[in-house]
């Protein structure tokens, strides 16, 4: 019997309902994309009569979500860059000499005095002045080793320490290099994410390609000189002792010892203790904030670690100057009036109220882990993205025109009824896309064009075989019942495979290829829903209330 249960009819259209509830704030773009920039800076920022303005452009009751435009769509900046994953191998070994230092301390009476040699870049090279016992120096540091943590690295030791008559040479093993390296990569694809989702901007593409470099592409920024000036600042802020001030620039610092230049007054420099106190790395969180004489100012707070640290400093050197190192520039160096046991402290300095922002942004973000060269770099302006966009939709209306009229000349009634199938297909699609807050490329409109295209090819299957059905002179409830059953076979086969070379795509693919696979991995799913169960409900709700003896296909 032609029947389809009362509780199958609701779930039907109410996953149709569903669908073109999540797809409704996309005809609204520009009020609900406004609305959403409201909410995020009323929480960053907190509320103004602009932003709560901007905030009741659209309910807060119906659905914000809407598809994000990519690069190619909306505009905006490509950058292609090379971390320089060297750099980490040196701060590395500047962190290990604590270790080796207290390590041979403990067999002075053995190997004698001990100083660090100047060496090459990722090698700490120490010397002893009893070379007789080296071997004993080489088994104490050698203790120092520590398994790789990597699963290419299992059961090797992350450092090498050799011998050169009474230098210790300590480096990186070549499994800890490889580790080093990844892990680097992946601190660095982070830091770029949080600093760039700080700013607000939607979507970015973030992917790493190759061993060291990373794909950058953000839709909706200005300029690629702005996202440069965003992503490429190292933002490495620490504390130092200082040692004196000058205002001789070629002033040779001396041992363990930097100069560096004051952000604030012109021609100072600062002589300070290379090894600093307290690092940014020890930072959970900063704020742009006003001083007490009203200027832009940004507070910080460190971790229980270094809370103690930067406690610990300031209580033992009372009265002493104390650095404030931000990307090798002295911020300001003021002198330690009390102990600050809180973990908590203040950045002054010539800055502007947006300068606090960016500063307070890219020192919750992190440091970079390395320096980045950018090996390509290019804007992409709105009006190709508008161009695009008004390509793609002449594009989706001349297919949708031409299949519309196809199946209604084809197939008269039923084929009214695949089309609007068909247009409640294309609404679900994009309600799936706003849903789980996908991106929408050029590549990934032509995957809607092509979803178009097929999404009345199981409707021709079904209603070819009701042809079929009628010529055996069948009445016309049973052959829309086998139509229906017999191209069920044909109709999964057909998608199933489609569906798995979108998922191959997916996965293998990257970027464009991607945002292909995505709207045509969708599309296959409503195509079919809409082709097996939308059509065939409102084919049996059209017959119960018609009763036809006959039926034309």
């Amino acid at each position: 019997m032609l029947q389809i249960p009362l509780w199958k009819r609701f779930a039907i259209w109410g996953l149709v309902a569903l669908g073109l509830w999540f797809a409704m704030p996309n005809a609204f773009y520009t009020r609900v994309e406004t609305h959403n920039d409201a909410l995020v800076e009323i929480d960053r920022l907190g509320s103004t009569p602009e932003r709560e303005a901007a905030r009741a452009l659209w309910p807060d009751w119906l659905p914000g979500t809407i598809i994000n435009l990519g690069l190619d769509l909306r505009g905006g900046a490509h950058l292609l860059a090379e971390v320089q994953v060297e750099d980490v191998y040196a701060d590395r070994m500047d962190g290990y000499w604590p270790d080796v230092r207290d390590a041979l301390r403990e067999i002075r009476d053995e190997v004698g005095t001990i100083r660090r040699q100047d060496s090459a870049p990722g090698e700490l090279r120490v010397r002893i002045s009893r070379p007789e016992n080296i071997a004993r120096a080489l088994e104490e540091v050698r203790g120092l080793a520590r398994p790789v943590v990597s699963l290419t690295g299992a059961g090797s030791s992350d450092i090498e320490v050799a011998a050169d008559g009474a230098d210790l040479i300590v480096r990186l093993s070549d499994a800890e290099q490889q580790a080093t390296d990844d892990r680097t990569m992946q601190q660095s694809l982070e830091i770029i994410r949080r600093r760039v989702d700080e700013v607000g901007t939607r979507e970015p593409t973030i992917q790493r390609q190759g061993t060291d470099r990373i794909l950058i592409q953000v839709p909706g920024i200005g300029s690629a000189e702005e996202l440069k000036s965003l992503i490429g600042t190292t933002a490495k802020l620490t504390f130092h002792p200082v040692v004196g001030r000058t205002e001789n620039a070629d002033q040779t610092p001396g041992p363990r010892n930097i100069l560096l230049p004051s952000m604030d007054e012109e021609g100072v420099f600062y002589v300070l203790e290379q090894t600093p106190v307290v690092s940014g790395e020890d930072l959970t969180d900063a704020q742009p904030a006003f001083d007490q004489n009203g200027q832009a100012s940004v507070t910080f707070r460190f971790n229980p670690t270094g809370g103690r640290k930067f406690g610990q400093y300031t209580a033992e050197n009372v009265g002493s100057p104390f650095a404030i190192v931000l990307d090798e520039e002295v911020i300001s160096a003021p002198v330690i009036r009390e102990a600050i046991p809180g973990g908590t402290g203040q950045i002054t300095g010539n800055f502007s109220v947006e300068e606090s922002t960016e500063l307070a942004v890219l020192l919750r973000a992190g440091a970079l882990p390395a320096e980045m060269t950018f090996l390509e770099e290019r804007t992409i302006g709105p009006e190709l993205g508008a161009d695009s966009i008004e390509a793609g939709r002449i594009a989706c209306l001349v297919a949708f025109a031409a299949v519309l009229v196809f199946m209604a000349l084809s197939y008269g009634w039923f084929g009214i009824i695949a089309n609007v199938a068909l247009i409640l297909n294309v609404g679900m699609i994009f309600g799936l896309l706003s849903a789980i807050g996908a991106t929408l490329t050029l590549p990934g409109i032509a995957g809607i064009v092509l979803t178009i295209g097929m999404a009345v090819d199981a409707n021709v299957l079904v209603f070819e075989r009701i042809r079929e059905e009628l010529k055996t002179a069948k009445g016309p409830a049973r052959a829309i019942e086998l139509g229906y059953e017999k191209a069920m076979s044909a109709i999964l086969d057909a998608n199933i495979t489609t569906f798995i070379t979108a998922v191959i795509l997916f996965a293998m693919g990257s970027g464009p290829v991607r945002g292909f696979s995505v709207t045509l991995g969708l599309g296959i799913l409503t195509s079919v829903f809409t082709a097996i169960f939308v059509t065939r409900v409102m084919i049996v709700m059209w017959f119960e209330r018609r009763r036809p003896k006959t039926i034309e296909v």
